[in-house]
């Protein structure tokens, strides 16, 4: 038999709730989830496990949602061992609630946490959390176009302790978040600035794992696009300075005029998306031909302005799938196509997006249930 979402195990049963005792009213709940930003508000719990050298993981539970107690000697404060996930969780239109994929953020999250030094958390862990916190805040879910409910895990390094070692205590968290869309303007073509001069991540390092350094490095290139005028960031490759890697949170995919869809392949720079495997899965079984390979900007460069690439779109959890109309570099700066979202893209995020909000038939194992 075959794993999909809802067969993958769950120790939902194991989590302790300790309900929130000052809850957010239903009035301030309505306002929050009427004016949706991506990422300003939150629910009112966490989900929560403890990792300690020794004894594993235990203490699941469900507590209110709050600050932290950190000693300044925290070693995730120092050393930066932390490690985060995002997923979502969507409102379909009889009222219940499904995730997209969660075993495959499970999965990625445990492989970030051993190049981190940090320990794994099981997989039915991983989605026992997700379960028992959305339970818990299940009125928190938006039910409205293009809103859901933003899952963010993340695992950090909790130990005292200013020697190079990894950490003996370890936490790990559930937060949420009801979101819109991650660009207010909707499906609209982002101009994307390509630096040359900084890295996000190099041979080696740590540029397949999702922790918060990565993101870190990308902020200062990212500020000054915007001074420049450009919305996002694509890096290139640290070695030659000459290939596609990726946005700064998102992986890019290049249409050729003749169809065929060509997209940076996973070396251990780049962050293995799984909105991006599902994208390749989505076109491939539709007779698209999907090629991962190396993508140099000289070619890019070349297509844009012979008309050999008709579009080009980035996508990402918190972002599904954007279509880019302009890049722009020190020497250069070329239009996409007629700068408006190709047929490609806007079929592609609606075949996505259909089966995430449950208006076409989840015939992948893609969706879980969660209430």
């Amino acid at each position: 038999m075959s794993i999909t979402a809802a067969s993958v195990p769950s120790s939902v049963e194991a989590f302790q709730v300790v309900a929130n005792a000052s809850p957010h009213s239903d009035e301030e709940r309505a306002d929050a989830l009427a004016d949706l930003r991506f990422g300003v508000q939150f629910t009112d719990h966490m989900a929560r496990i403890t990792w300690t050298d020794g004894e594993g993981w235990h203490d699941r539970r469900v507590e209110a949602y709050g600050p932290l107690q950190l000693d300044p000697a925290a070693a995730v404060l120092h050393y930066g061992q932390e490690v985060f996930e995002g997923l979502k969780a969507y409102r379909w239109e009889d009222g219940s609630v499904w995730a997209f994929r969660p075993q495959a953020n499970a999965e990625r999250l445990a492989r970030s946490a051993w190049r981190l030094a940090l320990p794994e958390l099981p997989t039915e862990d991983f989605i026992g959390a997700i379960e028992a916190l959305v339970r818990e805040d299940a009125a928190w879910v938006p039910g409205g176009a293009e809103t859901s409910l933003y899952l963010r895990p993340f695992m950090y390094a909790q130990e005292a302790f200013l020697g190079v070692r990894p950490a003996k205590h370890v936490e790990f968290l559930v937060i949420a978040s009801p979101v819109g869309p991650y660009f207010a303007s909707g499906l609209k073509p982002v101009s994307i600035w390509i630096e040359k001069d900084f890295h996000r991540s190099g041979p080696g390092g740590t540029g397949a794992a999702k922790c918060g350094g990565n993101y870190a490095a990308s902020l200062m290139p990212q500020m000054a696009a915007y001074a420049r005028g450009y919305e996002q960031v694509l890096y290139l490759d640290a070695r030659h300075g000459t290939l596609l890697e990726e946005l700064g949170g998102m992986n890019v995919f290049v249409v050729m005029a003749d169809g065929t869809v060509v997209t940076p392949v996973i070396n251990g720079n780049i962050l293995e998306g799984i909105t991006r495997s599902s994208i390749i899965q989505l076109l491939g079984e539709s007779e698209t031909k999907v090629v991962e390979r190396d993508i140099p900007l000289i070619e890019v460069r070349a297509g844009l302005e012979s008309g050999d690439i008709a579009e080009v779109f980035a996508c990402g959890t918190a972002a599904v799938v954007t279509p880019i109309g302009k890049f722009g570099s020190e020497d250069f700066e070329l239009t996409v196509g007629d700068g408006e979202p190709g047929p490609v893209t806007v079929a592609i995020r609606e075949k996505l997006t259909d089966i995430q909000y449950g208006r076409a038939k989840d015939t992948y194992g893609w969706m879980r249930r969660l209430v």
